[in-house]
């Protein structure tokens, strides 16, 4: 504990005196991140129609390029869904997800630069992506992918707990629940109550010096 509050320490000392101080207590960095895990044993508790929205509309504040928001979101909650889902997830995922209250299929929108015109109205963005298909293929796969990470940290932050994995058949996925080919699958994310069943025990993250390089 001591650790951490000298890091945080050190991190508010250049601009204590002269500039406003914004930023989530200890309780409020501990939801999110630190004692935040991969979640795999669930509460049969369901998640409320009302907090699956207000986790969407805090995630999509996240900035994306150009305000383009690719990101797309199908929760899958019914047991008819689910029984959908079952056939493309790898085995080692199947009893969790479907103990889930909810599994989000966290995808993106091949065609986002149509509603350009709304998200970026003063300049003319949809042109330069609709006639660029490695550029927009990239743009939607990069900032899907930051919006799916604002879901996570979104979620947490609501209170609820996160699994997210990569363990699906992104072929057949997609077949079964965007057969247009328009939105692809990125990842999946289980959310609910999380319990501690099959949680396992935290892997080591990279140290600074190893990580990053400071210019």
């Amino acid at each position: 504990m001591g650790r951490r509050q000298s890091t945080i320490s050190l991190c508010l000392m250049p601009w204590t005196e002269n500039m406003p101080t914004r930023q989530l207590d200890d309780a409020g960095l501990d939801l999110i991140f630190r004692d935040a895990r991969t979640r795999n044993g669930w509460h049969d508790t369901a998640v409320p129609d009302a907090l699956i929205r207000a986790v969407y509309d805090l995630a999509k504040m996240g900035p994306t390029s150009a305000n383009c928001c690719p990101g797309r979101f199908v929760f899958v909650r019914s047991v008819q869904a689910k029984e959908r889902l079952r056939p493309h997830l790898l085995e080692v995922n199947v009893d969790k997800t479907m103990r889930a209250p909810c599994c989000v299929i966290v995808a993106y929108d091949t065609r986002f630069y149509d509603l350009l015109p709304k998200l970026f109205p003063g300049r003319d963005f949809r042109t330069m992506f609709a006639g660029n298909a490695v550029l927009s293929e990239e743009t939607a796969f990069r900032n899907g992918s930051l919006q799916g990470a604002y879901f996570l940290i979104a979620a947490r932050a609501l209170g609820l707990d996160c699994g997210p994995m990569s363990g699906f058949n992104r072929v057949t996925l997609d077949a079964e629940f965007f057969p247009d080919g328009r939105w692809r699958s990125n990842f999946l994310c289980n959310i609910g109550y999380g319990t501690d069943q099959n949680l396992f025990p935290r892997n080591p993250r990279l140290d600074f010096d190893e990580a990053c390089i400071d210019l």
